[in-house]
């Protein structure tokens, strides 16, 4: 069992489990390989680069610079992988898809017979000669939403937009 889970299992009330989950035990940037340990990730050749990019129907690098980027870009992916396929997890039950899967989401999501008439009552048939379905609109009141700071919580904003930084292509 790992040292967060048998944490938790001690965690008796939620400010214990808020100061235990406060400060992350890992990160993804602890699961690539270090500047040092470059070398001891999978090495991809030239080759395998240029047969995996025809298979995907990319384009191949402009340069040696841009393939030399993509090589090691690859090999930290796989050194990723292989960090993360050494979790030990025995005892994790497998996922049957990503969604909520406890009993309150399952009876939830579950459709009964007055779940059916419920939507069928909000149908309508429309047209003379091509008939079709029509759901019919309610009507919600959405002033709150309208009068929302959108840009409220933005880092930067220029004027009345969001500012993304990106990277600027070379050319």
């Amino acid at each position: 069992m790992s040292a967060i889970r048998q944490k938790m299992l001690r965690v008796r009330n939620p400010a214990d489990l808020d100061q235990l989950l406060a400060k992350p035990t890992w990160s993804v940037e602890s699961l690539l390989p270090s500047k040092s340990a470059a070398s001891e990730s999978p090495k991809i050749s030239t080759q395998q680069l240029h047969h995996l990019l025809r298979l995907s129907a990319l384009p191949a690098p402009e340069n040696a610079e841009a393939e030399q980027k993509m090589l090691d870009t690859l090999s930290a992916q796989l050194h990723f992988v292989g960090e993360i396929q050494q979790v030990d997890t025995s005892g994790v039950t497998p996922l049957r898809a990503i969604r909520d899967e406890t009993a309150a989401a399952e009876v939830e999501q579950t459709i009964t017979l007055d779940t059916l008439k419920d939507a069928l009552a909000k149908e309508q048939v429309v047209g003379k000669h091509y008939k079709r379905i029509q759901r019919k609109i309610d009507h919600v009141d959405a002033k709150d939403v309208e009068d929302w700071d959108v840009l409220g919580s933005a880092e930067r904003k220029a004027g009345r937009f969001f500012v993304v930084e990106s990277e600027m292509p070379q050319e």
